[in-house]
């Protein structure tokens, strides 16, 4: 579904991404770690177009898109969760569902893609009219997830979803990803919180100065002494 093979990207003459590799194969859910300044948000904007890859290519679905843009790879069926939720805050909800309906493509119905995003997220049901802005932090961060979730992606890509959420928001929050994995929605989330994500994904890779420092099975994460050496 996703592939980065030896992708570098710079800020300025600085180096950010260096030769990373990582893959997520279809059905998988693949968490990429690391502390502050690791790299996760660069491999976000580089996957998702927002910063160029000097080197290296990056594949989804079988396609290179290092040179696409990123509407243009939203429309390939991949939902988008950026860090900091960034809703259109004048917009009301339905407004906000509607625009990540539109960028994948969305099939099956707004109306019915809407009731869809109720069943998943109950107390969104009476709240559509409202302005998005007028939302608590934990309800914005649902209707971000719902927003790259409307359109049925096949793929999605997640950067630090659990900032700013309280402890129990966090556990609802990540039951709810797992439980779009289990239906069959391919996961690759950026994130800080280790621990929690890899409770629930297939495997992971961390990042440490924009270098893949360790990989394998989250069990085997969870287990090694490299990766609590450098993280956990």
């Amino acid at each position: 579904m996703i592939e980065l093979h030896r992708v570098s990207t710079v800020y300025g003459s600085v180096p950010m991404l260096r030769e990373v590799t990582l893959s997520v194969s279809e059905g998988e859910f693949v968490c990429a770690l690391g502390p502050n300044g690791a790299g996760k948000s660069t491999m976000f904007r580089a996957v998702t177009a927002l910063v160029r890859i000097v080197s290296g290519t990056l594949t989804i679905m079988g396609r290179e898109v290092q040179n696409l843009k990123t509407e243009n790879i939203a429309a390939l069926g991949v939902g988008l969760v950026p860090e900091g939720r960034r809703l259109f805050p004048q917009l009301t909800v339905r407004e906000n569902l509607k625009i990540g309906y539109d960028a994948v493509g969305g099939t099956g119905g707004l109306d019915k893609r809407l009731a869809d995003m109720a069943d998943l997220f109950p107390w969104m049901r009476d709240r559509l009219s409202q302005a998005a802005g007028t939302l608590s932090g934990g309800e914005q961060a649902m209707v971000a997830l719902a927003r790259a979730l409307i359109g049925t992606p096949r793929l999605i890509i997640m950067d630090e979803p659990s900032l700013g959420l309280s402890p129990r928001l966090i556990d609802e929050y990540f039951k709810i990803t797992s439980e779009i994995n289990r239906r069959g929605t391919t996961v690759l989330l950026i994130e800080q919180n280790a621990e929690m994500c890899l409770r629930i994904a297939h495997r992971g890779y961390f990042l440490v100065k924009g270098r893949i420092v360790a990989a394998g099975s989250a069990a085997d994460l969870m287990q090694s002494d490299e990766a609590r050496r450098l993280y956990l």
